[in-house]
């Protein structure tokens, strides 16, 4: 049985389409999803539009990784929480919504995190409300079969052996990590996704 709190965020979700047209809208009119409008967050908001849209006409995945995600034969859900202004989100969630897009199988739904704050908190990362989050859903029985985020398994092994050494993640490292999104091409992403999938109980793939 699906737990009331992922019912009620699965109830008001949205689509991809819907998603990117809402950031493009608050990008044009200087504003941001989430409960603060700050000038940084309304220009993190703007970068990530371009972020977004070229992984939506870039993105590159292999016929191996289109075959582990086509296996899926069960109808499953992917919820995604996000916000505009989160860089993470910019490069992990076009890919997780090409993934999802090769098989009928999987709805992908999104919302946003400040929005849905009973959901995040039952799905921290070390305590704390980091995105992106998707979070994997039986459809018949309402199971949480797995969840990803809120970074590729590469880019949390960047960071968090910067904040080992250094105690917290500098402007300078954050614009390494934007530079290493931009050369892994979502690669990271597609494989650490698609081992997941295939984590699943066999009767998923029958």
């Amino acid at each position: 049985m699906i737990h009331p709190v992922i019912k009620k965020s699965l109830d008001n979700a949205m689509s991809y389409e819907a998603y990117r047209d809402l950031v493009n809208n608050l990008a044009e009119n200087n504003g941001t999803t989430g409960l603060q409008q700050a000038e940084n967050l309304i220009n993190f908001t703007q970068l990530n539009v371009r972020r977004m849209k070229r992984w939506d006409k870039t993105l590159k995945i292999s016929e191996a990784a289109k075959a582990k995600v086509l296996a899926l034969k069960k109808p499953v859900t992917w919820l995604v929480i996000t916000e505009s202004w989160c860089g993470d989100a910019a490069h992990v969630v076009p890919v997780i919504n090409k993934l999802a897009e090769l098989n009928p199988n999987i709805d992908l739904k999104l919302v946003l995190r400040d929005e849905n704050l009973e959901l995040i908190d039952m799905f921290l990362t070390n305590g704390g409300r980091a995105i992106a989050k998707l979070i994997m859903i039986d459809n018949e029985t309402g199971e949480v079969l797995g969840t990803y985020g809120p970074r590729p398994t590469e880019a949390t092994a960047m960071v968090n052996n910067y904040k080992a050494k250094h105690g917290m993640l500098t402007p300078e490292f954050k614009e390494d990590l934007q530079v290493w999104y931009n050369k892994n091409k979502g690669q990271n992403i597609i494989d650490d996704i698609t081992a997941l999938v295939n984590q699943f109980e066999p009767a998923l793939f029958s």
